[in-house]
């Protein structure tokens, strides 16, 4: 990679970090469990992006690679692997954070029962607004896995919420 073409990188990575970034925090949050450690993992996941340019070969989309990044740095943070409970305050889309209060323990639960992948892909498509192209570049997974899990997820949530219903 030439000087020209790393700082096109480099300049294509700063527009993600500066345009995502309550997504990026909100996802962060989600998947480490602590929204207050968030800001510290996206930065850390971006100095590793910034630091590993060159080794982004360009087979996918570079969203998909920051956000790759994004995910591992944050799931290796997770205090308690693999069953971390997802908290009860997550950054609301406006970048502020909202108490999602108890009315939201029950959904907190529920989404802290699936699978990881489940939750990563729930996460990364309403917490971040990805595609599942997009998605599934992050994932290392197919976009058509990326909707079936997704499906998945959300039947299984679906289920978990109405028999806590039932049991009111």
């Amino acid at each position: 990679m030439d000087g020209a073409e790393k700082r096109v990188r480099l300049e294509e990575i700063e527009e993600i970090y500066r345009s995502g970034l309550p997504q990026l925090w909100r996802v962060a949050a989600a998947i480490s469990g602590t929204r207050e450690a968030a800001p510290d993992l996206v930065q850390e996941a971006f100095v590793r992006a910034v630091r590993g340019v060159e080794s982004f070969r360009g087979e996918g989309p570079l969203e998909g690679w920051l956000w790759r990044i994004v995910v591992n740095v944050a799931r290796n943070a997770r205090r308690e692997p693999p069953t971390a409970e997802i908290p009860a305050e997550l950054p609301a889309a406006d970048g502020y954070i909202s108490d999602a209060g108890a009315a939201n323990a029950d959904v907190a639960a529920a989404v802290s029962r699936l699978s990881e992948r489940q939750r990563l892909v729930l996460f990364l498509h309403y917490y971040a607004d990805l595609d599942y192209t997009t998605i599934g570049e992050t994932l290392s997974i197919s976009s058509g896995t990326v909707g079936a899990t997704l499906t998945t997820a959300r039947s299984a949530l679906a289920q978990t919420l109405e028999a806590k219903e039932a049991t009111l």
